[in-house]
């Protein structure tokens, strides 16, 4: 089973993450007449706002429904793109094809980090730019992380924890061999919702990876009253909103490579 699969990622996304597509943009200097690839794209947080810009964009995803769901979005803002399934551990793309490879909160999910900066590196160009954009393990994505970690199953042999890739030392190692320059900052967003309680709606209802853990533990009510009991009160601790509103204040690394080679 696909997690992504599960919820409506698009509507997650657009609450959520969606300001982070101009700042990778951005920071890549992505442009008109570029060969761009998003990784793990969901519903083209990046991949729409790259096309935005100018440039040749593919976008791939792990879930169909991701790519469906982008597919509508993009016709619906007027941009044109290339939507394909793909595992960002094994990329269907020829080597040295892309100017720009960029993932946004995506590929930091692939449990064999080796593979996936691998994979990155080999259909960038030569001179050309890896950006990334990962939640730190020391800011509120890690919180949540936390709060989440007793209830779920666990992961495959080798599989290394996503909130490495939001770590300098982790990202270096992984990046090291192949880069000519790697620049590495962080920063903050803020995510915003109504209230605590539809902040925590919105993750049931809509993010795969807790619609599936919430689903997993249907035959076990203590431990699913547990979790619930837990993340009410992560997401009521971790508000800083005022006048009833909730805002979220999460942390993220950038991650600008320029490949080696020319």
């Amino acid at each position: 089973m696909n997690v992504w699969a599960l919820g409506d990622y698009h509507r997650f996304a657009k609450a959520t993450v969606w300001e982070l597509g101009p700042v990778l943009v951005h920071a890549c200097g992505i442009g008109p007449g570029q060969h761009v690839l998003d990784v793990a794209a969901g519903s083209g947080n990046v991949a729409i706002r790259a096309a935005e810009a100018g440039a040749d964009v593919v976008a791939s995803d792990l879930a169909a429904e991701n790519l469906e769901a982008g597919r509508r979005e993009a016709r619906a803002v007027g941009v044109e793109l290339e939507w394909i399934e793909a595992d960002a551990q094994d990329l269907p793309f020829e080597a040295n094809s892309f100017d720009v490879v960029t993932s946004c909160v995506g590929a930091m999910f692939a449990p064999d980090h080796a593979a996936t900066a691998r994979e990155m590196l080999r259909v960038c160009r030569p001179g050309g730019r890896i950006g990334m954009l990962n939640f730190t393990p020391d800011g509120l994505g890690g919180r949540f992380f936390g709060t989440f970690a007793p209830y779920m199953p666990a992961p495959p042999p080798g599989a290394l924890p996503p909130l490495l890739w939001g770590d300098e030392d982790h990202v270096r190692a992984l990046f090291e061999d192949g880069v000519a320059a790697l620049e590495l900052s962080r920063g903050t967003y803020v995510e915003r919702a109504s209230s605590p309680n539809a902040y925590y709606a919105l993750f049931k209802e809509t993010f795969g990876p807790v619609v599936a853990l919430y689903a997993a533990l249907t035959d076990r009510p203590a431990d699913l009253a547990a979790l619930d009991r837990d993340f009410l009160t992560s997401v009521a601790d971790a508000n800083t909103g005022s006048d009833g509103t909730a805002a979220y204040e999460y942390e993220y690394l950038l991650v600008v490579a320029t490949k080696a080679g020319e």
